[in-house]
Formats: structure tokens, C-alpha cells, sequence
């Protein structure tokens, strides 16, 4: 089973792109992030045309997460226990939640895909917020692991960190300046590694960017940044064969700025029967 994550950058401008990609690919669930749409604009009938069904959390132009499966989608959450939300110039326990997280199973597996909050600047409350966000997911993962200790799980998406200093190539993240390279950021990250996941796609492949600005020629000098990773559990990272990010996306007409992330899985399924054998 192919497994990908895809911070599409409004998936209206990129639905044609997207699917021609997963099926190049073989992909068979792709988590999406940054949609910018809501649900009744999704492009859903071209995905399921493409044989793909379709998740959607989208509460308007911004944000927003989605899965396209060829598999069933199964137990799909909507945000996760104790989510924080975020008003500008407010404060409270009870302030409206973006878009940011949705779950699903999918042939046993447990995968969310996820916006993390960018920060937006050191000392916003936007970071404040970015930093809950995490602490909150992360406690929520060890509560999961700790009631199921064998669950195949995954975190997937743009988390809007860069944890270590080969992860960042645009030289306009300086420490003590910007956001996602700031250590509680780091340190935040670093939680979910505790909490009993790892990156199952470092270890194929150590170096790398997923993100180039669009400004400033980013791309075609590779000042970019890895931030946007497939955390797993045990369970799940015994199942990878193996992993890749897919740079050649971030070329040709209207590209996303970010690229596909993608895992392998020792997972057979119904569908792997139904496909044509090729000699």
C-alpha cells in the first residue's frame, strides 16, 4: 500500500495535477493539507472519476485538510480531543477551531492528516497558539499508544517545523528571527518522538527539502525546508519498505510549494488482487 501526504495549496487550482500524480504513482490514500476550500467545492467527482474516494474538512478559503482513498475510509474524526482553536486578539477555551486535522482508518491503519499552525512570528500569539496546538496532539498520541500499544498509526503533513539545521536551506529563517527553526518549536516536535512515533522517511531519505518559498528563485537555487514529515508509530514504521519525496512536483506549470511525501507499506489489500498483473 503507497502512502502520501501532499500540502496541495488550494486543491481547486491543483485537482488536475494532484490526481495525475497519484495515479503515475500508484498512491493509495493520499492525506491532503492547505485545500482552501469547503467541503461542497471540493473537486470530488474528478477524484472519484479517478477511483478515489474522498474526506473533506474545509471551513472556508484557508486551511483545510482532506484524504482521497482508493480504500474505504473508516472511524473519520474531525479534529482531534481538546484541539485548540484560535481567534485574533482572543482569549479563552472555547475559540473557534480551523481546519487543521482530520482522521481515518484505512485497512487497519490510523492516519491524520495535518495542518500545523505556522506562527506566524516570534512573540505572535499565533505562535502561542501553534505551540499548544502541538502539546495537545502530542498528549492526545500518548493517550492512543498507551490504549493501544500495537496501533498502526501515522501523523502526516505540513508541520511547520524544521527540526534539524540540514532541514533548512532558505536563508531567510535566521535563529532568534523566525519561526520553525525556533527551539520551542524544535522542542515541540521533538514531543511526538517521546510520545513513541519516529520519522519513517528520514532513514531512506536523510537529505532534502519538501518546501521552496516562490519568491526570490528558492527552488532553482534548493534554499528550501523539510517540514513536512509521516511521524509513525512502531507498528507502523515495521510495516515501511520504504520512502521518497517526490522534489520533480515542485517543477513544471502552477506547482504547489510544497511536494509529495511517500511511504511503502507491507500492506496487502483486496485492491492488490483486483489489479492487473504486469510482465
Amino acid at each position: 500500500m503507497r502512502v502520501a501526504t501532499w500540502n496541495v495549496n488550494s486543491i481547486r487550482t491543483r485537482y488536475v495535477r494532484v490526481i495525475d500524480w497519484m495515479l503515475r504513482e500508484d498512491i493509495d490514500v493520499l492525506a491532503m493539507q492547505e485545500i482552501k476550500c469547503k467541503p461542497e467545492q471540493f473537486p470530488r467527482e474528478a477524484f472519484e472519476e479517478a477511483g478515489y474516494e474522498v474526506e473533506i474538512h474545509g471551513l472556508n478559503q484557508w486551511n483545510g485538510v482532506a484524504f482521497a482513498s482508493r480504500l474505504p475510509l473508516e472511524d473519520v474524526e474531525v479534529g482531534f480531543p481538546g484541539q485548540p482553536g484560535f481567534l485574533k486578539g482572543a482569549d479563552g477555551p472555547d475559540l473557534p477551531q480551523e481546519a487543521r486535522a482530520l482522521g481515518a482508518t484505512v485497512a487497519g491503519i490510523r492516519l491524520w492528516s495535518l495542518y500545523v499552525p505556522n506562527g506566524r512570528a516570534l512573540g505572535d500569539p499565533h505562535l502561542a497558539y501553534k505551540l499548544d496546538w502541538l502539546a495537545t496532539l502530542a498528549d492526545d498520541t500518548r493517550q492512543w499508544l498507551a490504549a493501544e500499544p500495537t496501533l498502526p498509526l501515522a501523523l502526516m503533513g505540513d508541520w511547520n517545523v524544521a527540526p534539524l539545521d540540514s532541514d533548512v536551506g532558505d536563508p531567510s529563517f535566521v535563529q532568534g528571527v523566525s519561526t520553525h527553526i525556533s527551539p520551542p518549536e524544535r522542542a515541540a516536535f521533538a514531543e511526538f518522538e517521546r510520545a513513541g512515533l519516529t520519522d519513517v522517511v528520514r532513514p531512506r531519505v536523510p537529505t532534502g527539502y519538501t518546501f521552496w518559498d516562490y519568491k526570490q528563485l528558492r527552488f532553482p537555487r534548493n534554499e528550501g525546508l523539510r517540514i513536512d514529515f509521516i511521524l509513525g508509530s512502531k507498528a507502523f514504521a515495521e510495516l515501511v519498505t520504504d520512502a521518497s519525496i517526490h522534489r520533480d512536483e515542485r517543477k513544471g506549470e502552477a506547482p504547489s510549494d510544497h511536494v509529495p511525501v511517500v511511504v511503502d507499506l507491507a500492506v496487502e489489500t483486496e485492491e492488490d488482487y483486483d489489479r492487473p498483473m504486469v510482465f
